[in-house]
């Protein structure tokens, strides 16, 4: 079952947001996660808040969409309440789960409220994410037309062994169908892989790699396999039906992806994300790492605004049944006070090929003029970058991206 959710304090049943939540508003973005909690099977490794049919305890996915909608006028009434100031949405992403598992008209629907309430700028950005046995042209055509712009396909490996140690049930021979419809509608195409799966070699990953080259989507994002405890992945790994994911490979292994993904013309602009073109970088996933405006939908999803973060209850039903009786689904809540958020800040802003701010830096640490020094010569960020105050890590400094940051948080 999903990781359990953070301990805070309690979220108010009329979801009116503290006064630090307003400041500067009209400064930062404003974004929307929608969470389609739905899957047909849970894949080993999965530590998402999803459920199959069985375990919904008499939440319906049919009026799934319904529910989604009511949260999102609650969230409009509560902002207005919060006097915080209305900004039109940069990005909506919806997210699973399997949101494919719905209707397009579900999607459709919900993508519609949400400009209804909010707005959509002129150049928004609208993803869904997809398995690749869910859609086809019909389906992708309808989400066009009613307004996505992008999907992002769970292709995760091109080897069967893999996708079976992962559990992954998806017909790989599906994703060159399902990508060459994607663009025959007239939608910008991701893939996302994960290596380092038990048993999986170094040419078993080349393999899946030049396989979602070859599809020429225009992003693809790559992810080291982390086993979470609770999982049945892990539970296999304990017992020593699975072996334990290997440091050094995984090392390799995102070296040659970054290799392979650069001879093919994608750059790297986060640690794990890599796109053709500036244009075609996830504009919902940098508005995370620059700690923008986003409110989360749907059950376990999370919130932030202005350094307010909230999360809501876990369960369909539980959360069909608060909405029901008019009240907020989130069940907790925290005010990061300006330590926590500049360390936050550092956590998420070094991942990016813009790189962090020497001042930033020194605000946090007395000796990062010192550190950064040793960082330069050590050969993990950038000299031409660092003199011009801005810490850009270089392909060694990726791979040893969180001990950069501890070391800075020391």
């Amino acid at each position: 079952m999903p990781g359990a959710l953070p301990i805070g304090d309690v979220a108010p049943a009329d979801g009116v947001l503290p006064a630090q939540a307003r400041v500067d508003a009209d400064s930062r973005s404003f974004h929307a996660y929608v969470h389609i909690p739905f899957c047909k099977v849970r894949c080993g490794y999965c530590d998402f808040n999803t459920y199959t049919a069985t375990e919904l305890e008499g939440a319906s996915q049919s009026g799934y969409a319904a529910q989604v909608i009511e949260e999102i006028r609650f969230s409009k009434r509560a902002l207005d309440e919060s006097q915080v100031i209305q900004r039109q949405l940069k990005s909506v992403f919806f997210g699973g789960g399997t949101p494919t598992q719905l209707p397009a008209e579900d999607l459709v629907e919900i993508l519609a409220e949400l400009a209804d309430q909010f707005g959509l700028l002129q150049n928004a950005e609208v993803t869904t994410e997809a398995n690749p046995d869910t859609v086809d042209l019909e389906y992708l055509t309808k989400l066009k037309a009613g307004g996505f712009t992008r999907v992002s396909f769970g292709m995760q490996s091109a080897e069967p062994s893999v996708l079976k140690t992962l559990e992954r049930t998806h017909n790989p021979e599906n994703l060159p169908i399902v990508v060459a419809a994607a663009k025959s509608a007239g939608l910008s195409c991701s893939v996302d892989l994960i290596y380092g799966a038990p048993g999986e070699s170094l040419d078993q990953w080349r393999n899946s790699l030049e396989a979602a080259i070859a599809l020429e989507p225009d992003h693809i994002s790559a992810y080291s396999l982390i086993v979470e405890d609770g999982t049945k992945l892990a539970r296999q790994i304990r017992s020593g039906e699975l072996t334990e994911p290997d440091e050094d490979l995984q090392a390799d292994k995102y070296e040659l992806a970054d290799e392979l993904l650069a001879e093919a013309g994608f750059a790297w602009y986060e640690v794990s994300n890599w796109a053709k073109r500036q244009d075609e970088r996830s504009m919902h996933n940098i508005a995370y790492w620059q700690s923008q405006d986003w409110w989360g939908y749907g059950p376990g999803a999370h919130s932030h605004v202005g350094g307010v973060r909230w999360w809501n209850v876990k369960h369909p039903t539980a959360y069909a049944k608060r909405l029901a009786d008019r009240v907020s689904p989130a069940i907790g809540r925290e005010s990061l006070d300006d330590r926590i958020r500049l360390e936050e800040r550092i956590l998420l802003e070094i991942r990016v090929s813009d790189g962090l701010s020497v001042q930033v830096a020194r605000g946090a640490n007395p000796r990062a003029s010192e550190l950064i020094a040793g960082f330069i010569a050590d050969g993990l960020v950038d000299a031409g970058s660092a003199i011009k105050g801005n810490l850009v890590l270089t392909l060694k400094g990726r791979l040893l991206a969180d001990s950069l940051v501890r070391s800075l948080l020391a």
